[in-house]
Parts: structure tokens; sequence; C-alpha cells
């Protein structure tokens, strides 16, 4: 799902038969009841169905009826405190564990902001109100420990893990950041890296180090796009 989202990232068509391929097997992993089961055995994750929306929204099923469903057993799915958390406890339990994975629920924001939802739902509301909350305690949460530290703060790019660069392109998306400082003060950060107002990967999958487009140590055009995006999201907003 990751190339899929990727090759939609570097321009191509999603009415490309390779991606209308991966678009058909994606849906032929969807259950009436709004999940993805993208493993033959074993139990279906949070993380798996909102990572198989988010792919399929990027390929411009938004609006699709099923993809309808799966949004709304992703609402009525929510954890405590606004995000969405597997019963998955890979890392052992803790104190942490008990809260919602942070990266699952990004994803699950960037797929819904396709969606007429995006500024109009409480229950989104929380879910980025989780977030902005996170970057301030930043320490490990859920059972996937996801928390922000030297990694997340590097700029990450094309966008893949939960990371500081994707993290304010999702919630840039969302009203009600624009007045937050909290946001400004993570924009603030990402910021600090540019250079000559350009994005400049620092952390590069290893599989797509050789590309132009995202060489590390290098402005890259499209990362710089996707942060001139940010900025036309939240324009004349943000708290000085």
């Amino acid at each position: 799902m990751g190339a899929a989202r990727l090759l939609v990232e570097l321009g191509v068509d999603p009415a490309e038969p390779i991606l209308v391929e991966a678009r058909e097997l994606i849906w032929s992993a969807w259950r009436e009841d709004g999940r993805f089961r993208l493993a033959p055995t074993g139990a279906i994750y949070p993380c798996q169905t909102a990572h198989a929306a988010c792919t399929l929204a990027h390929l411009g099923c938004g609006g699709d009826p099923r993809l309808a469903v799966t949004f709304q057993h992703l609402l009525a799915t929510q954890f405590d405190g606004g995000g969405w958390r597997c019963n998955k406890f890979s890392y052992g339990r803790g104190p942490e564990s008990e809260f919602a994975n942070p990266g699952p629920t990004l994803i699950a924001l960037d797929a819904f902001r396709f969606t007429d939802r995006a500024n109009s739902s409480p229950e989104l509301d929380r879910a980025v109100e989780f977030l902005l909350r996170h970057w301030v305690t930043r320490v490990p949460l859920g059972p996937c420990h996801y928390g922000i530290g030297t990694l997340f703060l590097q700029v990450e790019y094309p966008f893949a893990g939960y990371n500081l660069f994707y993290w304010l392109h999702v919630l840039s998306h969302y009203d009600r950041v624009a007045s937050d400082p909290r946001f400004a003060e993570a924009l603030a950060v990402l910021e600090a890296d540019l250079v000559d107002g350009q994005i400049v990967p620092e952390r590069v999958n290893r599989e797509l180090s050789g590309l132009q487009f995202c060489k590390r140590g290098q402005p890259s055009a499209l990362g710089t796009e996707r942060y001139r995006e940010i900025l036309a999201n939240v324009a004349g907003r943000l708290p000085t």
C-alpha cells in the first residue's frame, strides 16, 4: 500500500492500470463491517484498516460507499482519548500501553481528510487533540510505543511513518490546528531545518535513497511543495 501512495505522490494518475490493479487488490480485502483483512489469518488490527482506507482515499476512492462504511467503523471504534488502538502488546504492558497509538491515528486522519467529515466531526476533533497533546508529552504511547524524540523530529520524506513533517501536513488539513500554539511550535521546529526555504530530507527509506526527489541532504522540490501546502492550509491563522 505504501508503494501505491508513493506513486500518487510522484504524480502518477490513479487511473493508470498499475494503480487500478493496486486499488482492486486492496478492495478485495474489504469486509462488509468496514474492516480490511490484509493477511490470510490472524486478528484484524485497526492500523491495517486505517492504512487501507488511507491508501484508497489517496487513490481517489474517498467517496466510495464501501469506504463510507469503513469510516463509520473507525469512528465507532475510537479509543479513549480520541485515537485508535490495537490490542496487540508486542512491547509488553505498562501505563503507556493504556493509550491509543499515535501512528495509526495520524494515518486515519490522513484518510479522513479526503471526506467532508474532516472539519465537521467531533470525533475527528478529538483525534486531532490527541495528537496535539502528544506533541507536549512526547512520551511513548500505545501498545506500539509511538514517541516523539530525535527520529520523529528529523525531516522525513516521502511520508511514511510517524514523523514531524507528515504530522504537520496531515493536521494542517484540520481547521482547529490553525490557531493552536502547539501546532505553531511544531511548525517552527520543521522550519528551523529548511535550507533557503526548501525541505531537505534527513531520513529517507534506504530503498529510495538513490532517487533524486528525496535524496538525503539535498533540497526536495516535491517535499517543498508539501511544506507549502501546510502554509497554505493555515495561512494567516497561526498564533504569533
